[in-house]
C-alpha cells in the first residue's frame, strides 16, 4: 500500500522482503530515502539500520521506521532512524514525512500532466 502510494507521487520504489535484502539493495541502488519496517525476517529493521549507519556508502540515507510494534519509537531512534511512524498510518502522512526529510516543498510533488518521469524523481526503498 505504501509503495503504491509513493509511486503515485512520482517516486521510484524498490522493495525488500527482509533486512538483508534491504542492505543489499541500499548499497546497490543508493536510494534517496528508505522506509524500513522494524519487524522483518532474517535481519530485523533495527539491525539493518545500524548496519546502514556503519557503512560509508549508506550512512547518509534518511531512514523512516514504519512499524506496528508498540513502543518502538525510542529503539528506532537509537538504531539510527531519522523518523518514526506507527502502522497503521495514512499513506499521505508517510508522504509528508518523506517530503520533510527530502526537502520537497508542498506542491513540488504534483505529477506532470503527461505522467512522464524525469531524472529528478526520488528513489524510495520500502522493506
Amino acid at each position: 500500500m505504501y509503495g503504491l502510494y509513493l509511486k503515485s507521487r512520482g517516486c521510484d520504489v524498490y522493495t525488500a522482503s527482509d533486512g538483508a535484502g534491504a542492505l543489499r539493495q541500499a548499497a546497490a541502488i543508493h536510494p534517496d530515502l528508505i522506509v524500513m519496517d522494524l519487524a522483518m525476517p532474517r535481519l530485523d529493521g533495527w539491525a539493518a539500520v545500524e548496519r546502514l549507519r556503519r557503512s560509508p556508502a549508506t550512512r547518509s540515507i534518511p531512514v523512516i521506521a514504519l512499524t506496528a510494534i508498540p513502543g518502538a519509537r525510542e529503539s528506532a531512534r537509537l538504531s539510527g532512524c531519522d523518523a518514526f511512524m506507527s502502522k497503521p498510518c495514512l499513506p499521505q502522512m508517510l508522504w509528508c514525512e518523506v517530503r520533510l526529510l527530502l526537502g520537497i516543498e508542498a506542491g513540488d510533488d504534483e505529477p506532470a500532466a503527461d505522467d512522464s518521469q524525469d531524472e529528478a524523481d526520488n528513489n524510495a526503498m520500502t522493506s
